[in-house]
């Protein structure tokens, strides 16, 4: 087995470029070094670095070690700074940002509970529809759904939220059942003037007869037989049980889309926000579960995020 203390070695001389800096950095001597990174790869059977009189060079197997290397060393620092961190409860405000119906949904008995358990501890819950700018904003975290954009935050996996395609059986008799080719001369609710909606792979170019900017309203107007609906299956799970509403184009989703808690940055994460993100990682259920013992999948998503 690879000692963690001279993967860690090496990730520090290729960060210093050198085995005289590594040296002074950790407090051996270079020849220390070197001995320690000879018998590194002796183990693993791979040149990592080649060594010239001037300079050192990264092999291409160094290059990729190097990285897995670096990563672990992260995660001890970050390990070692949250036990530091961690020695007193968590004080101050805690500033959320998230989709309305994710907030409505969930964030409550989240809140709830970390406040019980952190009474020294505040938090401001802003709901919005859109993508907040964490830093400008002055958010600590925010609740994202759908794909990440921007790979300076750190994120988090809460879960996956699942959209389905429905409409009520009033409208179906009226209307017919449509294929997914003919989705896109049905009469459907959307949420902007011209949307292109994928059904059993078939991508359709739609003209919705109704637009609204809420998911809740969509659903409401699919079960009045307005028309055809892409929404949230949380949303409409009661109405597909009694009846109301019909899935179209079988049972698999329309899609699914990740949910994410992200921050701005892991180096030196405040206690407050570390134990908040724990939180929703481990609370954001969608309703109270059937099997504790197992972990399950939050099948939550917005019309927008």
């Amino acid at each position: 087995m690879i000692p963690p203390a001279d993967m860690l070695l090496f990730a520090t001389v290729v960060r210093e470029e050198s085995f005289t800096r590594a040296a002074l950095k950790l407090g051996i001597t270079k020849q220390t070094v070197s001995e320690r990174i000879r018998h590194l790869e002796e183990r693993l059977g791979v040149r990592l670095l080649e060594r010239t009189t001037r300079r050192l060079r990264v092999t291409g197997a160094g290059v990729t070690y190097s990285e897995r290397c670096a990563a672990i060393a992260a995660l001890i620092e970050e390990a070692n700074s949250e036990v530091q961190q961690g020695k007193a409860d968590p004080t101050g405000l805690i500033r959320v940002s998230s989709p309305v119906l994710y907030g409505r949904r969930y964030l409550t008995p989240v809140i709830s509970k970390f406040l019980g358990r952190y009474p020294q501890a505040r938090v401001e819950l802003v709901l919005a529809d859109r993508r907040v700018h964490l830093i400008e904003e002055g958010f600590d975290v925010a609740i994202h759904i759908g794909p990440l954009n921007d790979s300076s935050l750190v994120a988090r996996k809460l879960g996956e939220g699942a959209v389905r395609f429905v409409a009520s059986p009033r409208f179906l008799s009226k209307h017919g059942i449509p294929t997914a080719r003919e989705l896109g001369s049905a009469r459907c609710i959307g949420f902007s003037a011209f949307e292109t909606w994928e059904a059993e792979g078939v991508k359709s170019r739609i003209d919705p007869i109704l637009m609204v900017n809420d998911s809740e309203l969509a659903c409401d107007a699919a079960i009045a037989g307005v028309g055809i609906a892409r929404v949230p299956d949380i949303l409409c799970q009661e109405a597909i049980r009694d009846g109301r509403l019909k899935v179209l184009f079988g049972p698999r989703p329309a899609s699914m889309r990740p949910i994410h808690v992200v921050y701005p940055s892991r180096t030196n994460l405040p206690p407050k926000v570390r134990l908040f993100v724990d939180a929703l990682a481990t609370l954001a259920e969608p309703t109270p579960s059937k099997s504790r013992g197992r972990r399950r999948k939050v099948r939550l998503t917005g019309a927008r995020s």
